[in-house]
């Protein structure tokens, strides 16, 4: 009898380039960690958010290459472009933090006093992250929506912009819960909720995205997507301006850093890392708003 259906297994899965760079990246995380547990060794809140990216990393690159494979994918209730397309782009951006926080804190050029056997399998973890990461920014390029390219949103420019906006603003908390001070003004607390509501909004774009239920609202979900990002520009302008004059001023804070400022535990570091990362996530917004503008409107006249 003959098969009325298609073929069972997806062999471009894992032939094609986009799959090519998923095995790749399934080979280097998985290299990667195995060196770290095995004779590498990690430590403090540095090296368990390194172990964790690469092994995250790994299981759903795992977890993707399986669905694509065995055409699982159809099964679930995803819009797998979307969600494939945004992984790509969160797992570039944790893998390359990741590359350059271990060698950082945990690779050393002497054995002394780890031990030289230690110090290599640093060293060779410390290649295979960055590795990882070549690998997983391969596929963001290889998938990115072309000129004239009917693609997913999350592969577009403006969709992986909102993937990076919202790291950057997971950077931002981090800094803040950082012993910050933002308690101390309603200025700057003003400012940490710019920063909850655009990344909230943002989180819940990538959410709508990624499970495919954008059709299902009352509203186009597009033209919304724009109002709002033209909306957080405004909202980070004024975060942009406030949280330096409120930390960085000699009225109300410090313009220098503090002699006596224990490093790793000074509020003039964090109110630091804050306002220059306030300012890359005003761009990112921009840049955003200028794409989303150019290409949904201008293109359509």
């Amino acid at each position: 009898m003959e098969s009325t259906g298609g073929p069972y297994l997806n062999t471009a899965a894992v032939t094609s380039p986009v799959g090519i760079a998923r095995l790749l990246q399934m080979t280097f995380g998985c290299t990667t960690f195995s060196l770290v547990a095995h004779q590498g060794g990690f430590s403090a809140a540095y090296g368990t958010f390194c172990m964790f990216v690469w092994t995250f990393c790994f299981a759903i690159t795992v977890f993707i290459i399986t669905c694509e494979f065995t055409h699982l994918h159809s099964c679930l209730s995803l819009s797998w472009g979307n969600f494939t397309a945004a992984f790509a782009m969160l797992a570039t951006l944790m893998s390359v933090t990741a590359a350059v926080i271990y060698p950082l804190y945990f690779v050393q050029v002497g054995c002394y006093p780890i031990g030289c056997e230690v110090r290599d399998f640093r060293i060779a973890a410390s290649v295979f992250a960055g590795l990882l990461f070549v690998a997983y920014a391969a596929e963001v390029f290889l998938t990115r929506a072309k000129p004239g390219q009917v693609t997913s949103y999350m592969a577009t420019v403006s969709g992986l912009l909102k993937i990076v906006q919202a790291f950057v603003a997971c950077i931002i908390f981090g800094a803040l819960v950082n012993d910050s001070q933002y308690g101390k003004h309603v200025a700057t607390q003003w400012c940490v909720a710019v920063y909850s509501f655009c990344f909230v909004v943002t989180v819940v774009v990538v959410a709508f995205s990624v499970t495919g239920k954008t059709a299902l609202l009352w509203f186009p979900f597009e033209r919304s997507v724009v109002i709002y990002t033209f909306g957080a520009v405004l909202l980070y302008v004024s975060a942009a301006v406030i949280w330096p004059v409120f930390c960085f001023d000699s009225k109300y804070g410090s313009p220098q850093r503090p002699s006596l400022c224990a490093k790793g535990k000074c509020p003039w570091d964090s109110q630091l890392v804050i306002a220059i990362f306030t300012y890359v996530n005003l761009l990112l917004y921009v840049l955003d708003l200028a794409y989303s503008q150019r290409i949904r409107f201008v293109s359509h006249l």
